[in-house]
């Protein structure tokens, strides 16, 4: 618990300082967690980061992932999501040429792996060179430690109904409607002072957003980890897991969000 602590604090602030510094170190953080997350996944899927399929995985998530701004490919004559999708044919053509060797399945997974870690991270940061991104980053993230903590406490108190136990056993109904709860108290109380929308309809259904594709977020990663057999995503933060076991909530909402038009 001592090291869990000590790691969550100085983790915590580190993260916290650079979001706040934003331009190139943000970018920089961004890159290092989204490449060490890639790396989890690979290691899930028992697929070394130095072979074709792990260096073609960190690729095509780079691809995604680094913003216009720090890199193009004007010089191509073609968008990053041209040249993604052309890996994508190209992938599926490599399953005929390889007789199966290379799989239908193992094309699935690097391109869904690609796309869940690299578009996750994408508009964590496209959300950050908002006009008001830091304001709108930090409620994001507030929205979503309320939830877990919502969440938490509202399961071990009031915890009977399972939601989803073939999945994550220990998490409730009461539990997810706790963290629904908590995430409006504390969302409805932090704009009041940083106003960031027009409209009190459209401040609830953020937080509402926010708060169910949080949950299903983890949930995702549960299953994933579930799937592969596995405690935790990774080791590299002591007493926390991996860094999918930290952004697994935030790299789900974020693209929700700008799928739904609300960043």
């Amino acid at each position: 618990m001592k090291q869990r602590i000590i790691t969550g604090v100085i983790a915590g602030a580190g993260f916290i300082g650079l979001v706040v510094i934003g331009n190139l170190p943000f970018t920089l953080l961004m890159i290092a967690l989204a490449t060490i997350a890639m790396g989890e996944i690979l290691k899930m899927k028992q697929i070394s980061p130095f072979s074709i399929q792990g260096l073609l995985s960190f690729f095509l998530m780079w691809l995604l992932l680094i913003p216009d701004m720090y890199f193009t490919l004007d010089w191509l004559h073609m968008t990053k999501m041209e040249l993604f999708l052309l890996f994508i044919f190209i992938l599926l053509a490599f399953t005929v040429i390889t007789k199966n060797s290379f799989s239908f399945d193992e094309a699935g997974f690097t391109i869904l792996a690609s796309v869940y870690i690299g578009l996750g991270f994408h508009y964590f940061m496209y959300t950050r060179f908002l006009d008001d991104g830091l304001a709108l980053l930090f409620f994001i993230i507030i929205l979503v430690w309320s939830t877990d903590s919502g969440a938490y406490f509202a399961g071990r108190s009031l915890g009977k109904r399972k939601l989803w136990p073939e999945i994550s056993p220990k998490k409730t109904i009461e539990g997810a409607i706790g963290g629904i709860v908590l995430a409006f108290i504390i969302g409805i109380v932090y704009v009041q002072f940083v106003p960031l929308f027009d409209s009190f309809y459209k401040t609830i259904i953020f937080i509402l957003v926010v708060s169910v594709a949080g949950q299903m977020g983890d949930l995702v990663e549960s299953a994933l980890k579930r799937h592969y057999s596995v405690k935790d995503s990774g080791q590299v933060l002591p007493g926390h897991g991996g860094i999918l076991d930290r952004f697994d909530s935030l790299i789900f909402v974020m693209p929700v969000l700008f799928l739904f038009a609300l960043i």
